[in-house]
């Protein structure tokens, strides 16, 4: 409600009272009206840095919509684990909202106010959400990936991926890499191993002459084999495991995560004695690692016990032996 100051003064300007405002009209008198029309208002509540967000861009957000004089919302990111992955063009389902986080940057926090027209329109979405109801979001980005450079590069024939810069093609593994990370980190194993494959893809495709190009090929190899390795055992697939480690070490056969990784799928598949000598050649190089020393002790005790019950086996097919 406004202050008796401010019903005094517009009183005073126009010669009758000031109505009561609504909410949502109290709140817009804040915003900024970034189209215009009043189509959409805008507050930023904390401020982002780097570019606007581009059209083709992916981001990584968390938001909640609000109807009016509603405390709760009606639906919301933020009791998930993790920020939603969405991509502008194809995942936004109300265009306001698009249109709002294309003002948006990095790490930046902002309300909108969205008219009818720019959210559920007059019909609304019964029963949720009423006719002609204006809507407030709540969105906060996390990340934003380049995603538009990805699907101009994969759509690409593989003669114009060649001749493309080599830095172009570094750049779009590198985000599809860091796009299978997020989706690792969110246990979505299977989106990840998809990043990580076409990533994988892109750069065995790739034409080099000289050996720098190759080392730096390799480079960008070596991180993804562990990745898809990391996930295949995510998804309790040793044997794909075990073969991205093995990649892993053809490309730097010293390499502790990569024996590490191979150790993982050897215990997995019960090959002890295999994980134990990976194991030993991975503490060789890295004596203090907490992770291999803890994997080694685990596989000594299940190589013990499990040549014990050999020996038990045979003592019983061949008694007396």
């Amino acid at each position: 409600m406004s202050t008796n100051r401010e019903r005094k003064l517009f009183q005073c300007l126009f010669g009758v009272e000031e109505p009561d405002l609504s909410p949502f009209d109290r709140l817009q008198q804040q915003m900024e009206d970034i189209l215009g029309n009043g189509g959409i208002f805008k507050e930023v509540i904390s401020p982002g840095y780097g570019p606007p967000v581009s059209p083709s861009a992916s981001v990584l957000i968390h938001y909640s919509g609000f109807l009016e004089y509603s405390d709760q919302p009606f639906e919301t990111t933020t009791r998930l684990k993790h920020p939603r992955l969405m991509k502008l063009g194809r995942d936004m389902t109300l265009m306001g909202m698009e249109m709002g986080l294309l003002t948006m940057r990095k790490g930046e926090s902002s309300r909108f106010l969205l008219q009818p027209r720019y959210a559920y329109g007059d019909m609304g979405c019964p029963p949720l959400i009423p006719a002609a109801a204006r809507i407030l979001f709540e969105i906060q980005i996390h990340d934003v990936f380049n995603t538009g450079q990805v699907d101009g590069f994969v759509q690409l024939t593989a003669e114009e991926q060649n001749e493309c810069p080599f830095s172009n093609l570094i750049e779009v593994v590198s985000t599809l890499r860091t796009i299978g990370n997020r989706c690792f980190n969110q246990s979505r194993y299977e989106k990840a191993k998809e990043h990580y494959k076409q990533a994988l893809a892109l750069l065995t495709n790739r034409e080099i002459y000289s050996d720098a190009g190759r080392a730096e090929i390799h480079a960008a190899l070596l991180p993804l084999y562990l990745n898809l390795s990391f996930v295949a055992i995510r998804l309790e697939r040793p044997r794909k495991a075990l073969k991205y480690a093995k990649k892993a070490l053809g490309v730097d056969c010293s390499s502790t995560k990569a024996l590490y990784r191979c150790a993982q799928a050897y215990v997995e598949l019960r090959d002890y004695e295999s994980a134990y000598s990976c194991l030993i050649r991975a503490r060789e190089r890295s004596p203090f690692d907490r992770d291999i020393n803890n994997l080694l002790m685990t596989v000594t005790m299940c190589y013990k016990d499990s040549s014990e019950k050999e020996k038990d086996v045979y003592g019983k097919m061949f008694p007396g032996y």
